[in-house]
């Protein structure tokens, strides 16, 4: 009976063998186009049926170039995690060589108005979600290459799960605050003569050599700080006008080309961002003695600014608008 079921089990699998093998043999029936055919034409611009009332519904196959994705995944990542360890990496490199810039003649003891409330409001509207959402979309981009491997797969999941829901709130804050800060400061950040002198001497940040204690010209903004701010504007407005067109894609009905290419933008912007953000950050804290106080209260110390704005301390004492903090 055995030897009967196995003659049998095995002419069936020879059978549906046979089958599939004609089947896969058989040329497309007269009328119908074979594969190649079929793609030829639907890149062609061919359209089908469907009971789809969306504008894009004739639309049966993404058309764009797939290695796009490729893109995203083999450089656009690796170049996120780049952009901040590599960074943060060069500037404790530095600090450890260098060191940080020290106010010559020490604390005065006496703060000078720089920034008012509502500068100090928009800053951290834009600052705060900014970093969450380099840290969430290196999550998104990226964790998987530095991260997913050590993690049990739940708790990835649920990494990933909150990564992307952080993300995805706290970017109309940052949009908020970008276009605060744009506004406000704009007027301030235009670019003077004296600024090409001023990348020249490295800001005066150079502790040896022939820039040691020398401090170039500066208004209210160093070039540096310009250069910040000019970058964070135009890649900041990439980024908000990218994010909103894959945040909100039944408001704004992108075709499918459009939401991937919004998603490679959005990557290549924030990957800059990101890098000139570190650069900002440790210029801010950990380059700057003093220089931090001014985000937080609104006040510099008067050798600070001396030493890092002299043009700009020079012109408020001129015209008056010299505010000491009582």
């Amino acid at each position: 009976m055995n030897k009967l079921f196995k003659l049998l089990g095995l002419t069936m699998a020879l059978f549906f063998a046979a089958m599939s093998f004609a089947n896969a043999a058989e040329p497309a029936p007269t009328g119908e186009p074979g594969n190649a055919q079929l793609w030829a034409e639907l890149h062609a611009g061919a359209t089908g049926f469907t009971v789809s009332q969306s504008e894009f519904h004739k639309q049966p196959i993404n058309v764009y170039d797939l290695h796009v994705l490729d893109f995203r995944a083999h450089w656009l990542a690796p170049g996120l995690v780049l952009a901040l360890f590599g960074m943060i990496t060069l500037f404790i490199v530095f600090i450890k060589i260098n060191g940080i810039s020290k106010v010559h003649n020490g604390f005065s003891g006496k703060m000078v108005y720089r920034w008012s409330k509502a500068d100090l409001f928009s800053h951290w509207l834009g600052a705060i979600p900014c970093l969450l959402l380099i840290l969430t979309g290196l999550v998104i981009l990226a964790g998987r290459f530095f991260v997913k491997p050590y993690l049990d797969q739940g708790v990835w999941g649920s990494l990933v799960y909150a990564a992307k829901f952080t993300h995805n709130t706290v970017a109309l804050p940052f949009f908020f605050g970008w276009a605060l800060m744009t506004l406000r400061w704009a007027k301030k950040q235009l670019p003077k003569s004296y600024d090409l002198k001023w990348f020249m001497m490295a800001g005066g940040y150079i502790n040896f050599g022939p820039f040691k204690g020398k401090h170039p010209d500066s208004g209210f903004a160093n070039a540096g700080e310009k250069l910040w701010f000019w970058t964070f504007a135009l890649f900041g407005l990439v980024i908000a006008v990218t994010g909103m067109i894959l945040l909100f894609p039944n408001l704004l009905h992108p075709s499918r080309t459009v939401s991937l290419y919004a998603l490679i933008l959005h990557g290549i912007s924030a990957i800059i961002l990101c890098a000139f953000a570190v650069v900002h950050i440790f210029m801010a804290t950990a380059m700057s003695e003093g220089g931090m106080e001014c985000m937080l209260s609104g006040y510099c110390d008067e050798n600070w600014a001396t030493q890092h704005h002299n043009l700009w301390f020079d012109e408020i004492k001129a015209n008056g608008t010299l505010k000491y903090r009582e």
